[in-house]
């Protein structure tokens, strides 16, 4: 039992070392906090809940290995190295592509309440 909660603790360093040294993790936490702030607001389905949960989800663990990927690289070759230079490319293309994804998760969510916030006391 003490290996498993050993593992739970170092996880939960790793965690907290890129929250407090990544500032892209800050922006990403910083986004998902809106982002829920608004679904608490909005009426969301159970369905939509799971879709934004599993897009946060998506992007912070994206960030997580893009954030190994590099320190891994960082510590093979200290100096500029092209192909070191296309894999931390490559790890962050990873993560801007979670990212385009959760947005139009997002937004195939969001801008129908939107819409029906906004609109439905409007008379036509």
């Amino acid at each position: 039992m003490n290996k498993r909660i050993k593992s739970f603790v170092c996880a939960f360093k790793g965690i907290w070392k890129v929250i407090s040294r990544e500032t892209n993790m800050n922006i990403d936490l910083l986004i998902a906090c809106i982002v829920i702030a608004v679904g608490f607001v909005l009426p969301l389905s159970s369905t939509e809940w799971l879709f934004i949960i599993f897009a946060i989800g998506m992007v912070l663990s994206a960030e997580v290995f893009n954030t190994a990927i590099e320190r891994t690289c960082n510590m093979i070759e200290r100096r500029y190295n092209k192909n070191i230079g296309t894999i931390k490319d490559i790890s962050a293309g990873a993560v801007l592509i979670c990212a385009i994804t959760a947005a139009v998760i997002g937004i195939m969510i969001f801008l129908p309440h939107f819409i029906n916030l906004f609109f439905a006391n409007e008379a036509f």
